[in-house]
């Protein structure tokens, strides 16, 4: 066996190892009991309404994902003439699909399994329940990146990875970018048709529930109350859980791809350099999960989050100077030691997003202040307040961003500036790819944050519905106020990953055209009117795809609407506490809405860097105008996606602070003025904002899968 086909064995060991940890730790949420009788009833219904959807919303997935592997495979056959080709990308295409779907669902399934258990076990000990929501949201991290490195391992293997042949290793990550793109095909119906069920539902319960009628959240008496819990489930865990492995293998093949230019110096294990390194950061996020705990009833459960958080990152920084100096270290040079420095920026650069975005959505600074003061004078000022604090804050993401990428670049420069058949452009864009996978090196334990969100939001509602004791509520809240704010900082790390992994991912994209073409393709002349409108078309569709998912969340909202205000209509009984909703009509209506409206911005996002490059490919200029369509939409969609994602939490969190019995709190004129600001900011900061990460990746992968067909 040649010694770099241990890095191999490594990798794979390390995914089992988080597998049957991920087993263990569901294991553990699985033994503890799962409360009363009327506990159990409510969590039924979460859990049977969100499998319904899932089994629903899969079926049209998998439809659609069929058909565009036919197409590929039609494409790379007939139109390029190359079967190889068009089996081994239909192949990886298929499997990343699979992949990605599996992923969301496991998200979900162990979500609407710890909800109950994270409200039973709050009866006695909030540091109990701290840990079964937490932990069950690990189930969902370290599954889904173990699973995501395993994907690629795999395919690595199968394409030819460990052959004796230099060439044939060269050309399997090309082979594998397939891999990506189906598991962002995937990811974005997952993340679109669940961020539009979760809110149409969540707009509906709202608007009706607390504004019109004045009945607190979570009231058993509102019909849309069961549709709005199995929401957070779909669109929280199901969705971000496909959104986050899909974010993790297209960088994992980006940065091979880029690796593929530095096999004269580093061989094979320049390639496998990110897989190691990913492999390090599963060990980094297990042991922080682990030391999660609360001292005493009295502290906050964002410290330990945070004490776990910073744990993972420690561990994960020497993880990666483990693997710079196994597989980057050339004698007689320091090229390893400014690639693992690119590395720690990117880990820096993560930790600095996550306070970014604690400053934007928390109440506790003044950006969300501003708009709750400005909801004393009505929705209009509410409103007006809360954009302008969402157009604010795509300010210091971009410095940030900006920053992280330059100081990455010039530390491949130096890093790899001891090989002179290594341009300092080439070089470059290595230092950011590490950069990029030094900020997802605790991608699983971040993805465990974000899945502790929604369990916490669901045990609060299943202690509420069950009309448990006040204390007992108290601490659910206190839950549930920490999964608003991880859900709200993961929102801002996968922006912040996206924004380096698609830099990442354009390089890559470039050097896929040079690989193609047999010359370097290294610039994108904007000065050329074909390439110019490429840009603009990508600006545009970032708008476009925004209007279509906003507007798709407010039909489905409007039947949900209509329907809550017939069933109080149809039997007074239900508001007096004497009859019970129909809260299964109610899903059925969100399900169809969501299910529906998905797919015309899900197709406008696949079909349109497609379109412009067979079209523009007339003009001779195919690969250049795509490569400006990709860089403008990206830079488009960064900005975007943060001014929604931020804009959208502080509006959640104006109305948060308010009801802790600021300006009037519940019930009064600013706290409904606030509600109408949580409403637009709904769909901002739970469909299109964390549609818009997806999609930024998705125009990266699916370009580097159809390259081909643009030259």
């Amino acid at each position: 066996m040649e010694f770099t086909h241990i890095f191999v064995l490594l990798v794979l060991g390390i995914s089992i190892v988080s597998l049957a940890f991920a087993g263990y730790l569901a294991r553990f949420v699985l033994s503890h009991d799962m409360g009363t009788q009327e506990m159990q009833r409510i969590s039924s219904a979460i859990k049977e309404g969100a499998e319904a959807f899932l089994k629903r919303q899969y079926s049209t997935i998998i439809m659609l994902s069929v058909f565009l592997a036919a197409l590929i495979f039609i494409l790379y056959w007939f139109v390029k003439e190359n079967l190889d080709m068009a089996w081994r990308t239909t192949v990886a295409f298929l499997f990343g699909a699979g992949c990605s779907a599996l992923a969301g669902y496991i998200g979900m399934w162990i979500s609407i399994r710890s909800n109950i258990r994270t409200a039973s076990a709050v009866r006695y000990s909030l540091d109990r329940a701290l840990k079964i929501s937490l932990r069950g949201g690990a189930v969902s991290g370290i599954t889904i990146v173990a699973m995501s490195l395993l994907g690629v391992v795999l395919l690595f293997i199968l394409y030819g990875g460990l052959s004796v042949n230099s060439e044939v290793v060269k050309r399997v990550p090309f082979l594998i970018v397939g891999y990506g793109f189906g598991a962002s095909f995937v990811a974005l119906f997952a993340q679109l048709g669940g961020g539009i069920y979760t809110k149409a539902a969540d707009v509906g319960a709202d608007l009706v529930g607390k504004v019109e009628v004045g009945i607190p959240e979570d009231d058993p008496r509102n019909p849309a109350v069961i549709a709005d819990l199995v929401g957070d489930n779909v669109g929280d865990c199901a969705g971000r859980g496909a959104d986050l492995f899909e974010s993790t293998a297209a960088e994992n093949i980006g940065a091979m791809i880029l690796g593929v230019t530095l096999f004269p110096h580093f061989g094979i294990k320049g390639i496998l350099f990110p897989l190691v390194a990913r492999a390090f950061g599963l060990i980094a996020s297990m042991v922080g999960v682990l030391v999660v705990g609360l001292r005493d009833d009295r502290e906050d459960p964002m410290s330990a989050l945070n004490r776990g958080y910073y744990v993972t990152c420690v561990l994960a920084t020497i993880g990666f100077a483990i693997a710079s100096y196994m597989l980057l270290r050339v004698e007689g040079s320091s090229s390893w030691i400014w690639l693992f420095t690119a590395g720690f920026i990117g880990i820096i650069t993560s930790i600095v997003f996550v306070y970014i975005t604690q400053y934007y959505t928390e109440y506790r600074y003044r950006p969300v202040r501003l708009i709750a003061e400005a909801s004393q004078t009505g929705p209009a000022t509410n409103i007006i307040a809360g954009l302008s604090v969402a157009l604010e804050c795509t300010a210091l993401p971009v410095i940030v961003i900006s920053a992280a990428i330059i100081a990455a670049y010039y530390c491949g420069v130096k890093g790899l500036s001891d090989f002179p058949d290594i341009s300092n452009i080439g070089a470059g864009l290595y230092g950011t790819a590490v950069a990029t996978m030094g900020m997802l090196a605790t991608c699983a334990y971040i993805l465990a944050e974000d899945t502790f969100g929604p369990i916490t939001d669901n045990a609060g509602g299943i202690v509420e519905m069950s009309k448990q004791p006040e204390e007992i509520r108290n601490k659910t809240d206190r839950l549930d106020a920490v999964g608003n704010t991880t859900k709200a900082l993961t929102k801002g790390y996968a922006i912040g990953s996206a924004a380096l992994a698609a830099f990442l991912l354009f390089s890559a994209y470039l050097d896929e055209v040079t690989h193609i073409v047999g010359y370097p393709f290294h610039s994108v002349d904007i000065a050329k009117v074909e390439v110019f409108v490429g840009g603009l078309l990508g600006a545009m569709l970032v708008f476009l795809f925004s209007a279509l998912a906003i507007r798709a969340v407010a039909r489905a909202a409007y039947y949900v609407i209509n329907d809550v205000r017939a069933q109080f209509r149809e039997n007074p009984g239900i508001l007096q506490g004497t009859a019970k909703p129909d809260y299964a009509r109610c899903v059925d209506i969100v399900t169809r809405g969501a299910l529906k409206e998905m797919v015309p911005p899900g197709i406008l996002a696949v079909a349109m860097p497609v379109v412009v490059g067979l079209v523009f490919k007339q003009f001779g200029l195919g690969a250049e105008t795509v490569a400006a369509f990709l860089m403008v939409g990206t830079i488009g969609g960064i900005l975007v996606a943060t001014m929604m994602n931020n804009g959208g939490g502080a509006w959640d969190n104006a109305k948060k602070f308010i009801e802790t019995g600021m300006y009037g709190g519940k019930g009064s004129e600013t706290h409904k003025a606030a509600v109408v600001g949580d409403t637009v900011g709904d769909p901002f900061k739970d469909t299109a904002g964390p549609s818009l990460h997806v999609l930024i990746k998705l125009l990266s992968t699916i370009t580097l899968v159809l390259a081909p067909l643009f030259i």
